[in-house]
């Protein structure tokens, strides 16, 4: 029988707590690793990529010769790193001769291996190599827009495996509300042919437009790349069934004595016990008794007052 282990020190117990599975997840952190062997256009990706991740993303700089992801059994150090820096998605760089300049994007349940996208990275163009007025740099950690165009999206499967991965690894924290003015930047992926996707970074420029929403432009800022699709692995269906289950909305619990109208809104009922006053302890020195007690006595002695008189006069 296995002995269960319970943290003894509140760090450590604050720590399994952040985790643990939860309702409703945070943004998903990337882990950015590479092989052990790259060029300098992937070292170049990588560094932009965890410039971009800034704030949710843990970046590995040294060589990792034991990671192979679409090998039975080369994943293994994955899923250890990912316990480990408690990470959800991965960006693995190698390069050789069969496959220049790879990238290889997969994202983990359960810190477990779930699905895999193998794509090289063509006509990189780097952030310095775009001019533009650095005011309208976006600012890290911002809220992305992501646009993908073209058919290819929705009608092959590479593609729409492809666009499901980057929409994780680009889309940060997921949020119900945002306020327009801090949305500076955005991600455009434009599918080229059935295994080419153009992918480019762009900030947000507001203008005038006399309306209440203004008029957005695009300036490139990048960094660009052409993704050439080469490899992909979707998860098996148990796998994907056991992922995708949700937690079933609690129910609200009903409140006593508290209605809603459509008038008068909500509306509650007091209730006030029936109070006795007939029982109720007066205390000694009350000002009615005193007062019934000084007319008692002077009535008596108005009394005392006029037999006197009578015995007097008799």
């Amino acid at each position: 029988m296995m002995k269960i282990k319970t943290p003894k020190k509140g760090r450590v117990k604050r720590e399994l707590d952040k985790r643990a599975p939860k309702l409703v997840e945070t943004g998903k952190k990337t882990l950015i690793l590479q092989g052990t062997k790259t060029s300098g256009i992937l070292n170049s990706v990588l560094s932009e990529i965890y410039h971009l991740k800034k704030g949710g993303a843990v970046r590995f700089t040294r060589k990792n010769d034991n990671i192979r992801p679409f090998e039975s059994g080369g994943e293994t150090s994955l899923e250890f790193f990912s316990l480990k820096t408690d990470c959800s998605i991965f960006v693995y760089g190698s390069h050789s001769k069969k496959r220049p300049n790879n990238l290889v994007i997969g994202r983990m349940y359960d810190h477990h291996v779930y699905d895999l996208v193998e794509v090289g990275v063509e006509n990189f163009k780097s952030i310095e190599s775009f001019t533009y007025d650095k005011k309208i740099a976006p600012r890290v950690g911002s809220k992305p827009f992501i646009a993908f165009i073209g058919e290819g999206f929705e009608n092959v499967d590479e593609l729409k495996h492809l666009k499901e991965v980057l929409l994780d690894l680009l889309r940060g924290e997921v949020v119900e509300n945002i306020n327009l003015a801090g949305l500076d930047r955005a991600y455009v992926c434009t599918a080229i042919s059935s295994n080419k996707v153009y992918l480019t970074h762009c900030a947000l420029r507001l203008k005038k437009s006399g309306t209440v929403v203004p008029r957005m432009e695009l300036v490139e800022v990048g960094p660009s790349m052409d993704l050439v699709v080469r490899r992909h692995r979707l998860p098996n269906e148990g796998l994907r069934k056991e992922a995708m289950k949700t937690a079933k909305d609690q129910p609200k619990k009903k409140v006593k004595n508290v209605s809603s109208d459509a008038i008068q809104g909500t509306i509650g009922k007091i209730y006030i016990p029936d109070q006795k006053v007939g029982e109720m302890a007066l205390p000694n020195k009350a000002k009615g008794v005193k007062r019934e007690r000084r007319e008692a006595k002077n009535k008596d002695a108005n009394e005392h007052a006029s037999k006197k008189q009578k015995e007097e006069s008799e």
